[in-house]
């Protein structure tokens, strides 16, 4: 599963990736897990499945899923413990979550 955690500049992502990344590697799971922004969307939207929104981003959440969506990316708006967390396992569970919901499945 490809994943993409954007936030405003793509610096408070990078924790949740590394995070998630290591979640992954304990469920057995073969992830690829980039962080970044949202100005990286337009570019990246086509070479993922899974795209998880950082939550100082919903203001613009229903617009950035409507833009997945399009392009059959599962989509999901991270609460804010995500990023005070100390593990992965909330944004793993909403990330899988967000590819069996995929548009095109």
């Amino acid at each position: 599963m490809k994943i993409l955690i954007v936030c405003g500049a793509g610096a408070s992502s990078a924790f949740v990736a590394h995070r998630l990344r290591v979640t992954g590697k304990e469920r057995g799971l073969t992830l690829a897990v980039v962080a970044g922004s949202e100005g990286d969307l337009p570019s990246s939207l086509d070479t993922i499945d899974v795209l998880l929104v950082g939550p100082h981003l919903a203001p613009r959440f229903e617009r950035i899923s409507a833009q997945a969506k399009e392009r059959g990316v599962g989509v999901a708006l991270l609460p804010d413990s995500v990023f005070s967390a100390r593990d992965g396992v909330v944004a793993l569970d909403l990330a899988v979550d967000a590819e069996h919901e995929r548009s095109w499945v």
